[in-house]
């Protein structure tokens, strides 16, 4: 099969060649790819992948051999999957518990935007528990994980405070459900119940200070590559949490959900690139420069 594969010496340490095709376990289903999407935590950590390993967690296509243990869905079954590798493919195998159908009503690729952004953003807002009526902050709301936190905290009730790097970012994020569209956190005020933190460093510091009583910050990834210096006492006193993140696994039934709100109309998935997988590169380089409004999806050709 082709597949992108680590070449050190290559654009973005990536280059289009032959690779083995997988052999699937019982339990995985093996699919045909169609499109995969990007994150910046597999990118981020491409320089430390050895030669010719093929990346990549999420991706869309269509099942071409069923699981042989008879769960997951049958051939021919538009999916959108999820592993810790090996999806920048024409073929992937994939775990039966890490994938989800996706309805004809919704366009195959663009599903390939879902897996660790949606599923992320699902669970950071779960933590926060019931937020109808709450005041919740996402930073780093213009990307993939900040863009479905927006939505999915909107959905849930909350009064939700979007902030981005620069005016020109906040573009669509009313649309999406954001109450406020602020640029930094300087006119943010609390109390918060929860926030969302995609940038970590000075951010993260200001933004647990604005948490009211009980209030809780996930933290989500560290985009501004700074550290978080906490000031002596800012931890002390009203009752706040600042909780480290990890997505984990067993996605299926999480994307199963936000597959079907995007089919009823109620999730829209936000891709600000899309190309073929020749261009991968390019669509590293935007990705990295803060170019794009969500989710950049690449097309298996």
């Amino acid at each position: 099969m082709r597949a992108l594969v680590v070449d050190h010496s290559a654009p973005a340490h990536l280059r289009l060649a032959e690779a083995p095709d997988p052999r699937p376990a019982a339990n995985q289903a093996l699919v045909e790819v169609r499109a995969f999407s990007l994150n910046y935590g597999e990118l981020a950590g491409l320089p430390n992948q050895p030669e010719g390993t093929v990346p990549g967690w999420d991706a869309a296509g269509v099942v071409v051999a069923a699981a042989a243990d008879g769960t997951g869905p049958a051939e021919g079954s538009r999916v959108v999957t999820f592993g810790p590798a090996g999806a920048w493919a024409g073929l992937r195998a994939v775990d039966t518990t890490e994938l989800a159908v996706v309805p004809d009503e919704v366009e195959l690729g663009t599903t390939s935007a879902l897996p660790v952004a949606g599923v992320t953003a699902l669970r950071a807002i779960r933590r926060f528990g019931f937020v109808g009526g709450e005041r919740i902050l996402v930073t780093g709301a213009s990307g993939g994980v900040g863009r479905f936190a927006v939505q999915i905290a909107a959905l849930a009730g909350a009064h939700v405070i979007a902030s981005v790097g620069r005016p020109e970012r906040g573009a669509g994020l009313a649309e999406l459900g954001a109450d406020e569209v602020v640029v930094g956190l300087d006119t943010v005020a609390g109390p918060l119940h929860g926030v969302v933190d995609n940038v970590g460093g000075p951010h993260l510091v200001k933004a647990f200070g604005l948490l009211g009583e009980g209030g809780s910050l996930q933290s989500i990834g560290a985009t501004s590559g700074e550290p978080a210096v906490f000031p002596p006492y800012a931890t002390v006193g009203t009752h706040r949490r600042l909780e480290a993140f990890t997505m984990g696994g067993n996605l299926a039934r999480d994307l199963g959900y936000l597959v079907n709100l995007a089919a009823r109309g109620r999730l829209d998935i936000q891709v600000g690139w899309r190309g073929t997988w020749e261009h991968t590169a390019e669509a590293v380089e935007a990705l990295f420069g803060r170019q794009v409004a969500g989710k950049a999806v690449l097309d298996v050709t």
